[in-house]
């Protein structure tokens, strides 16, 4: 083999530090259960894509396991750019859940239906990041959704962004209620394309503030908790932001849940 054929080969990206854990991207499986549910229903061949699992196939397992509730033939194959992490993951595999060695271009024999990139992105830099966005879009089957984002260490705070072959359309922050003292606590775990736009001058910056004048004027809530404090706070956000207030994506049953989304281009930024 020469070397132009062994370049094309060698799949796209850098290895991830690889931390992972139980129930660690469970609001994200939770979140794409619900929303992605009619998408998944209609599919001839539901086919999802985890890529970048890490040192252990923990987590895609898991969203296997929840995403079989939804459609009982779904597949699931794992992506890793390790060998190693690959060889790991192989004795977990059962019918309908497998793991390969790939990347970005996403060698999974198919053009999935829903590709998860979680803590994949965050050693990236900005101008990176859209093009990895760029080429995972290109590989989507038709009606095709990546969900790609970051989350704490267990968990407990998340932000997503949601894209299809158009580009991004919506950004989800994720919580759990005594996981934060203000709400833009949660902008460390803004996506790669946004974490560094949190300046004054960007739109996500303005949101941020506002949500935490929202959760100031709020704070009477809290006498009776923390939900009801964050689902007032979201509620007042949404009189000046164009935040998600009925279901799938927004409205009482999902914001008690420590969630919010909003549309992408509320945010984006002006120079991509």
């Amino acid at each position: 083999m020469d070397g132009r054929a062994a370049r094309a080969r060698r799949p796209v990206g850098e290895i991830t530090r690889g931390t992972t854990g139980h129930n660690r991207l469970r609001r994200s499986d939770r979140w794409v259960a619900e929303v992605c549910r009619p998408l998944l229903l209609s599919a001839d061949r539901p086919l999802v894509v985890d890529l970048g699992y890490g040192a252990s196939p923990v987590t895609t397992s898991e969203m296997f396991a929840r995403l079989r509730r939804v459609r009982p033939d779904v597949e699931v194959v794992g992506v890793e750019i390790d060998p190693v992490r690959v060889a790991a993951a192989r004795p977990h595999e059962r019918q309908g859940l497998s793991f390969v060695r790939g990347g970005f271009e996403l060698p999974v024999g198919g053009r999935p239906l829903i590709v998860r990139a979680f803590n994949v992105l965050r050693q990236y830099g900005e101008a990176q990041a859209w093009e990895a966005w760029d080429l995972l879009r290109s590989r989507l089957a038709p009606g095709g959704v990546i969900v790609e984002g970051t989350c704490s260490e267990i968990g407990h705070r998340a932000a997503w962004v949601a894209l299809d072959a158009r580009g991004p359309r919506t950004l989800t922050l994720s919580t759990r209620l005594s996981g934060f003292e203000r709400p833009s606590d949660l902008a460390e775990r803004l996506p790669k394309t946004l974490i560094h736009r949190n300046v004054p001058g960007e739109r996500v910056h303005a949101f941020l503030r506002d949500f935490d004048h929202a959760w100031d004027v709020s704070a009477p809530y809290g006498a009776y908790g923390m939900r009801p404090r964050w689902i007032a706070s979201v509620e007042r956000l949404a009189g000046r932001w164009p935040v998600a207030t009925t279901p799938p994506l927004g409205g009482r049953r999902r914001w008690r849940l420590g969630e919010l989304t909003i549309p992408w281009q509320a945010l984006a930024p002006d120079r991509p």
